[in-house]
């Protein structure tokens, strides 16, 4: 195919930035493409288990405190911890939906609220309403390091998730030049919550080629 095939399948905007970052060089530009769609496949795996983690995590949590196995569907009504979640409509279609086929259980309405959903709960408002102890699911984690500061990483490593989610580009730097900084600071701090957890590296990526060097490498070479 030639390079102009390419922008008809990808898009001439979407291309651009890798054009302009390998000097107008169209071999090189569709490499670095191609290399940070496999670099964004490696985070998938990285990305889907940190949520999973946290979310259970959360989830074990306020079903201890509030003594209640269902408590997101409680908290969720007037009065409850939730009732001003930005999420809440799409809570509670999840609660309907789930109902409606018959498969509505705690454990599904957890896998069914978004990332979004558990970051949130970490902002000042939900956090005073949940009786300031949701830092207890980071056992491990940085003496002094408070509410605001965790909300704050956890964002960010919301926002890189969000990048690949929305196939964006994660192999710039801020200023569009090529750059395998954001994929390396991004995987650290999600390595530092996995040890905030109490998890290690090794247990839950075992087996997992997470952050390949030969990927960053051949960023970097390009």
């Amino acid at each position: 195919m030639k390079y102009s095939d390419y922008e008809a399948a990808f898009s001439p905007a979407r291309l651009n930035k890798y054009l302009t970052a390998c000097s107008g060089n169209t071999t090189k530009a569709l490499t670095l493409y191609r290399h940070n769609v496999k670099l964004c496949q490696k985070f998938y795996g990285v990305l889907n288990i940190f949520e999973v983690v946290l979310r259970n995590a959360i989830n074990e949590h306020y079903k201890n405190h509030f003594g209640d196995m269902d408590w997101i569907r409680t908290q969720i009504r007037p009065g409850g911890m939730l009732e001003h979640h930005p999420h809440k409509s799409n809570v509670e279609k999840a609660i309907a939906d789930l109902s409606a086929a018959g498969r509505y259980t705690n454990d599904r309405l957890v896998s069914s609220v978004s990332f979004g959903f558990w970051t949130y709960l970490f902002t000042k408002k939900p956090f005073k309403s949940g009786g300031q102890s949701l830092l207890k699911v980071f056992p491990a984690r940085t003496t002094g390091l408070g509410q605001r500061a965790i909300y704050n990483e956890l964002q960010d490593i919301k926002n890189f998730r969000n990048k690949i989610a929305h196939h964006e580009a994660i192999c710039f730097d801020s200023m569009g030049q090529k750059s395998v900084s954001l994929a390396k600071d991004s995987y650290a701090l999600i390595l530092k919550y996995i040890i905030f957890l109490g998890f290690t590296e090794n247990h839950l990526y075992y087996g997992l080629d997470v952050l390949p060097d030969s990927v960053l490498n051949h960023i970097d070479a390009l």
